[in-house]
């Protein structure tokens, strides 16, 4: 079974390479720090914006399909064992850093952590020191789903990177 707890093993080097590079650009559109940013867009950026949404929108109706498919889960319960798997601690994660990481309001992450739990797919344990908080971690069969989805979508992006680098790079010119 391969080891998905390495955020890194998940893509290949392309995709990787698509990650930094969207990254970094996102960040210096929004400090401002790219200089070379034209306001003013072009019929190629037009294309170009188009084309990554489009390979973007190809990549997440393949995700829909191969989860309901392959592990009946939604691509938010995805990115939720994913998310758990990646960045948990040694007692699991807390709600609060789970909605953060999926980027929904707490009680979303409540409602995505009970459908998991039932599943049995994850498991909620109060805190030590605060009784208040509730730590999340994935359980085996919720680390197993994960690995058999995680090949799946690592196997995909490796064939739908270069379409999406290709569209970023032509956004940096």
């Amino acid at each position: 079974m391969p080891d998905v707890s390495i955020v890194d093993k998940l893509f290949s080097d392309a995709a990787n390479l698509f990650f930094y590079t969207f990254f970094i650009w996102a960040g210096k559109l929004q400090s401002g720090d790219c200089p070379d940013v034209n306001p003013q867009l072009l019929p190629d950026d037009y294309e170009a914006l188009a084309n990554f949404r489009y390979a973007m929108r190809k990549f997440l109706s393949f995700s829909r399909r191969a989860l309901a498919s392959e592990a009946g889960l939604t691509p938010e319960q995805y990115e939720a064992l994913l998310a758990l798997k990646a960045f948990a601690g040694p007692h699991g994660m807390n709600i609060r850093q789970l909605s953060e990481r999926l980027q929904v309001k707490h009680h979303t992450a409540v409602s995505l952590v009970d459908k998991l739990e039932r599943a049995r797919f994850v498991r909620r344990k109060p805190g030590v020191d605060d009784r208040r908080t509730v730590y999340v971690s994935l359980t085996a069969a919720g680390a197993r789903v994960l690995a058999k989805v995680a090949v799946l979508h690592r196997r995909e992006m490796r064939v739908r990177s270069p379409e999406m680098i290709e569209a970023l790079v032509k956004l940096r010119k």
